[in-house]
């Protein structure tokens, strides 16, 4: 029998902590596995309730890649506890050829946005969004564009024990060089609340739907992690080199990428009207 109670739990943190994952790994790590105690109560008596656990999520009609990642973390909390026998195999999911278009931010979107932030006097919201969208960072690493890195024109990225430079434009350095200037900021992360403390990925995110209202875009649209991949579709298609564009988002894997340069449905029923195959 394995039991998930506080103990083994705050041992899990442990576990993932001495492993370097991040502060966000490590909490939705802890949120899944928190999920499989509720459902068994604290206690699997083998692998029987694991597999229950997986139809379970099934039956409550959770996406299938949302079942997956929480897989990756039951799977990670077996390790741990020394039971990988009891490892659960992922749902197989076709890749998808195009994406959905309701869920794209589209370039008339993001104007929008950048819009509605000047309009309001929120600088420091609308050089946010440029920052994401110029250079295609996560938004947990938005803390590593400091003012020391804006005079070289580069910051520097430590995630999962790898070091990846992101080169910043020339034109958003003098942007957020003024923005420091006049807001007194003279050291550290460019982007910080009002108690001088570094914008997290809660703050950048409430402020970002909040925006979304003001813009009147879709709020499914407006997240950080839909400025990445605004990003992404707009340098594959203007510069096609699929391999560079994995390695300036630091992808381990090409197929990664291609998640985030696939053209939408709308896209894809245009290109295949124009085949010349219909005679």
């Amino acid at each position: 029998m394995l039991l998930i109670q506080r103990k083994e739990m705050e041992g899990f943190r442990a576990y993932l902590q001495e492993r370097e994952c991040s502060a966000a790994t490590v909490a939705k790590y802890m949120h899944d596995v928190g999920v499989l105690a509720s459902f068994c109560g604290g206690q699997i008596t083998d692998k029987g309730t694991l597999i229950a656990f997986k139809k379970d999520l099934q039956e409550k009609n959770y996406a299938a890649a949302s079942i997956n990642s929480m897989l990756a973390a039951v799977n990670r909390f077996l390790d741990f506890a020394g039971f990988p026998q009891w490892k659960l195999r992922r749902l197989k999911v076709q890749r998808t050829i195009f994406s959905v278009k309701e869920r794209e931010l589209t370039q008339q979107d993001y104007e929008k946005l950048l819009r509605a932030a000047r309009s309001e006097g929120d600088e420091r919201l609308e050089l946010l969004v440029q920052t994401i969208a110029a250079t295609g960072i996560r938004v947990s690493e938005v803390q590593a564009v400091t003012v020391e890195c804006l005079r070289k024109r580069q910051a520097v990225i430590h995630n999962k024990g790898k070091i990846r430079i992101i080169l910043l434009p020339k034109k958003l350095c003098k942007d957020l060089a003024v923005y420091c200037r006049k807001r007194g900021i003279r050291h550290g992360p460019v982007f910080v609340t009002r108690t001088g403390r570094p914008m997290d990925r809660s703050n950048i995110w409430g402020m970002m739907k909040r925006l979304a209202v003001r813009a009147k875009v879709e709020a499914k649209k407006v997240f950080p992690h839909n400025l990445r991949h605004l990003f992404a579709r707009t340098y594959y298609k203007k510069y096609k080199d699929i391999v560079r564009l994995a390695d300036i988002l630091g992808h381990a894997s090409i197929d990664t990428t291609r998640i985030y340069t696939t053209r939408t449905s709308i896209e894809q029923q245009r290109q295949i009207e124009h085949l010349p195959l219909l005679i």
